[in-house]
């Protein structure tokens, strides 16, 4: 299946939860902030949040600095 990750096509396997995705990734749950079709996911979402044909995700890293 394909989805838009960021403005870029990314080919996933099907029934993929975001959770899934973030961990394929290399990243934590608590360091992004997820969008998916316009829509701010929360956190606990992520794990039953399953991704579909066509979805545009936008994930937004948070760093910490000083």
């Amino acid at each position: 299946m394909q989805i838009i990750l960021n403005g870029q096509q990314k080919n996933l396997d099907q029934n993929i939860t975001l959770s899934t995705l973030l961990d394929s990734l290399n990243l934590q749950p608590d360091t992004v902030v997820a969008e998916i079709n316009g829509r701010i996911i929360k956190p606990g979402q992520y794990p039953r949040l399953g991704l579909k044909e066509g979805d545009k995700v936008e994930l937004i890293r948070f760093v910490g600095g000083g």
